[in-house]
């Protein structure tokens, strides 16, 4: 019999896929990249950094792990942010938003936080477009509140490895090792870089570093929150095919084309959702790794208009 821990089987749920000592805002600043100025909302006793622009149907971005900002690029598009009102924001142990020590945060939890900046924002329902993790979140949200959803984008979510079968488990667990073994080393920057290559190839890091300057350096920072709170829980989710036929929002699933050379997991993970969601739409972005809208967002934010627009708010 096959036996996989706890531990292995919380970081293969993502790919199959604290604080160090300088802030993110002197780090940033030695880049001479200018810090965007953020809200903060208090939900449930915690705060949560967030920004909003446009105006329009609200679409509301829920980021992966690693990596705080994954959807400025989105946010920045020209054109986008005109016609609807974007809204991203860090999720719970993320750059500035509130961190909770000593216990991973349920994705259920995590959904209820997105719950509560939507109210915070007087948004009663909005387009919800989740990366990686944040595409857990989404449908969990979903789930949790249908009536505040009004469509989903899941940009190749961290659906469960366990949900694939165990010859996939046993050849990510080989090529996991290292990443595990350099982050209970304390090597937080060869863990958090031992990560992305797996989920998104060796090129990685000099497009993140052109287009996100920074980036690396509060994911190492934020590496805790990432391979010590967030891998848990999500090992600790599940969807069962029942309750994913429940949603009835239009779903659009998105996938790298590099993703599905890089791992048969993500071309699966796609179309488990093509085969579950009763509403999907599937969509493989040319050229793109899991990076997705940070190498291409321009076709991301064509994509996502287009659906969007497919599915509209009801005139009252």
């Amino acid at each position: 019999m096959r036996v996989f821990t706890a531990s292995f089987i919380a970081v293969v749920t993502l790919w199959a896929a604290v604080e160090v000592g300088m802030t993110q805002d002197v780090r940033i600043a030695r880049q001479g990249v200018a810090k965007p100025v953020l809200s903060r909302a208090n939900v449930d006793g915690l705060e949560l950094e967030y920004e909003t622009r446009g105006s329009g149907e609200p679409v509301v971005l829920v980021h992966a792990g690693i990596f705080a900002d994954w959807f400025k690029p989105l946010v920045d598009e020209p054109g986008f942010a005109g016609r609807y009102r974007m809204v991203s924001y860090h999720r719970v142990g993320y750059a500035g938003s509130s961190r909770l020590a000593g216990r991973p945060v349920s994705i259920a939890e995590q959904a209820a936080h997105l719950r509560g900046l939507m109210r915070h924002l007087g948004i009663e329902r909005a387009h919800l477009v989740g990366h990686s993790s944040g595409g857990n979140i989404v449908l969990q949200l979903a789930l949790d509140a249908p009536q505040i959803v009004q469509s989903l984008v899941l940009m190749e979510p961290a659906l469960p490895v366990s949900m694939l079968g165990p010859d996939r488990m046993l050849s990510t667990q080989a090529a996991m090792a290292p990443v595990f073994a350099a982050y209970r080393a304390g090597d937080r920057a060869r863990a958090v870089d031992g990560f992305m290559r797996g989920v998104s190839g060796a090129g990685y890091r000099a497009v993140l570093d052109r287009v996100l300057p920074g980036a690396f350096e509060q994911g190492v920072a934020d590496a805790d929150t990432f391979f010590g709170q967030e891998l848990p829980s999500l090992q600790q989710w599940s969807l069962k095919r029942e309750d994913a036929g429940r949603i009835t929002q239009p779903a659009l699933s998105v996938v790298g084309a590099k993703s599905k050379e890089l791992s048969p997991i993500w071309s699966e993970r796609h179309e488990m959702l093509l085969a579950w969601l009763p509403k999907a739409e599937g969509v493989i972005l040319p050229d793109a790794t899991h990076l997705l809208h940070v190498e291409h967002p321009r076709a991301v934010a064509e994509a996502l208009a287009a659906f969007f627009a497919r599915h509209p708010f009801k005139a009252p």
